[in-house]
C-alpha cells in the first residue's frame, strides 16, 4: 500500500461519534509484516484508535484480541496464501464470540475469484497491492458511518 493519505481524526462533520478501534493482525507464518506497519500508521495518522498485534498470530489470538480490545474493525494482511483458510476462521471464531458487528477486512496478494469468495462469505472490501492508505480511510469510514455504535 502506498501512503498517499491526506485523512485527518474523526470530526463531527464525519458523522461519527467516536473514534474508531481497529487492529491490525499478522495472521500464520507469514514474516512480512512491513505493510502492515504501514496501514498501522496511516490509521492511526487518520485517528482511528489502532491495535497491531505483531506476526504469527493465530485466528483463535486474532479474534480473542479483537473481543478484549472492543475493535470495530479486524485487518489482516496475509501474503502466504492462506487467505481462504485464516479469514473464514476469523470470521466464524468473531461470530461465535458475539462480535457480528465487527467489519474483517484486509489486503494481500490475492485472486479475484478467491475475494468474490470471501466476500460472499461476509469478509468486506479486500485490498491488493498499490491501494492507496487514503482508499483504505476512506473505506473504514464510510462503513463506521452506517455501523459505529456509540
Amino acid at each position: 500500500m502506498s501512503d498517499t493519505s491526506t485523512a485527518t481524526a474523526p470530526s463531527p462533520a464525519d458523522g461519527l461519534p467516536r473514534p474508531i478501534r481497529v487492529l491490525v493482525a499478522k495472521p500464520g507464518l507469514d514474516g512480512h509484516d512491513r505493510g502492515a506497519k504501514v496501514v498501522a500508521a496511516a490509521l492511526r495518522d487518520a485517528g482511528m484508535e489502532v491495535i497491531y498485534t505483531g506476526l504469527h498470530q493465530t485466528p483463535e489470538m486474532i479474534a480473542a484480541a479483537a473481543v478484549q480490545e472492543d475493535v470495530d474493525v479486524v485487518g489482516l494482511s496475509i501474503l502466504s496464501g492462506a487467505h481462504m483458510t485464516l479469514f473464514p476462521r476469523v470470521l466464524a471464531l468473531l461470530r461465535e464470540a458475539g462480535r457480528t458487528d465487527v467489519l474483517l477486512t484486509g489486503g494481500g496478494i490475492l485472486p479475484r475469484e478467491d475475494i468474490d469468495t470471501l466476500q460472499a462469505a461476509g469478509v468486506g472490501r479486500l485490498f491488493g497491492p498499490g491501494t492507496s492508505t487514503g482508499e483504505l480511510i476512506g473505506y473504514i469510514r464510510t462503513w463506521a458511518r452506517d455501523h459505529l455504535r456509540p
